[in-house]
């Protein structure tokens, strides 16, 4: 793996972190941000071992679900966790009166989580000829 790739996933797991502190505060709306944020910089280390590399949100959206969703090399359900939990930051940024559950809070952190690990074993796994 190329050493930019790792130290977005270790950032990745950073956010992690960083979220369930957030969860665990007095600011939980703030949580599903940096739980976004993991999923997306794993997504930057998945394109980047491809040789893509892009910077807005939507255009690293789109690349994950042309590149590994439609391709079947990493299960769909993960471009769903990513587009929702990017929504979920909106809400959480941005909105006045953001309220999320604690529930709905530790789903996109678990989600954030099983997306790290799925990356993480896809880049790490030997590459075969």
């Amino acid at each position: 793996m190329k050493p930019i790739a790792e130290k977005y996933l270790e950032k990745a797991e950073r956010a992690i972190r960083a979220a369930a502190t957030l969860m665990a505060s007095e600011t939980p709306e703030f949580a599903p941000g940096r739980a976004y944020y993991a999923m997306f910089y794993a997504t930057q280390a998945l394109l980047y071992e491809k040789g893509i590399e892009l910077r807005k949100h939507g255009a690293v959206h789109s690349a994950f679900g042309e590149q590994f969703a439609k391709t079947g090399l990493l299960d769909a359900k993960l471009h769903r966790w990513l587009l929702n939990a990017y929504d979920d930051r909106i809400v959480g940024d941005y909105g006045a009166d953001a309220e999320m559950s604690s529930e709905q809070v530790a789903l996109v952190i678990e989600h954030a989580r099983e997306f790290l690990a799925v990356s993480q074993r896809f880049l790490r796994q030997p590459i075969q000829p």
